[in-house]
């Protein structure tokens, strides 16, 4: 659900800049939100510190957490439909953030006279498509436990590569669960079985171990596949 940090760089201060984009400030608390579903969409957001949790509702009431975001990373982008309609989704600081809002007349005029910023906002959407996509095909052929599994790789492409373990941003196993599909009491129990099998490390911040993780998720280690087949 989430990029890698080295992707979402060119949505930085400095890029915007570059291009003659400007916007207000916006400062949030944890909780506090840029947006909430159903309201009208007039503007993008730009994330420059903190993590944004973006959340859909459904018509009887449950929640549902579809991406966790990392700085550099836009949001809102709804905003720029041909015609704009209402947010589809509420987004919310998950700890202190602070983003650049840019409304949507401004987008527009950049785009039309920076081709190579248009050009960037739109690879950025396509693969923000092919993510979500990834993430469907996810939750409706894997497991739970190898979908927190893919969770937490994920996460930990914000290290650097040649990291041997990777502490990822600060996430409480509530909103893993939200993120996957399941129950915290199962993120809990999957959670103590990565440590066990060496994928993982965690007291208050969770550590992973990449490279292993990756050969779990590809089927390297027999141990993990045997676990999750038993579990399934």
């Amino acid at each position: 659900m989430l990029q890698s940090e080295k992707d979402n760089q060119s949505f930085g201060p400095a890029f915007l800049s570059s291009v003659g984009l400007s916007g207000r400030v916006v400062e949030l608390k944890s909780d506090e939100c840029f947006f909430t579903q159903g309201f009208p969409a007039d503007c993008v957001y730009c994330l420059q510190e903190g993590r944004v949790k973006v959340s859909v509702v459904s018509p009887k009431g449950k929640q549902a957490i579809i991406a966790l975001l990392l700085p550099g990373e836009l949001f809102g982008e709804e905003a720029m439909a041909q015609t704009p309609g209402f947010r589809k989704a509420t987004a919310a600081a998950a700890c202190k953030c602070t983003a650049i809002e840019i409304k949507r007349d401004d987008m527009l005029r950049v785009m039309h006279r920076q081709h190579d910023f248009s050009d960037q906002f739109m690879s950025y959407l396509l693969a923000r498509n092919t993510r979500i996509q990834d993430d469907l095909v996810d939750h409706m052929f894997n497991s739970g436990e190898r979908r927190l599994a893919r969770a937490l790789l994920m996460m930990a492409e914000t290290g650097k590569r040649d990291e041997i373990r990777t502490m990822i941003p600060p996430i409480t196993q509530e909103t893993l669960a939200e993120m996957i599909g399941t129950t915290r009491s199962r993120v809990s129990f999957f959670m103590n079985r990565f440590r066990n099998l060496g994928l993982i490390d965690y007291k208050v911040r969770i550590h992973v171990y990449r490279l292993r993780l990756e050969a779990a998720l590809l089927g390297q280690m027999p141990e993990f596949k045997r676990e999750t087949e038993l579990a399934a």
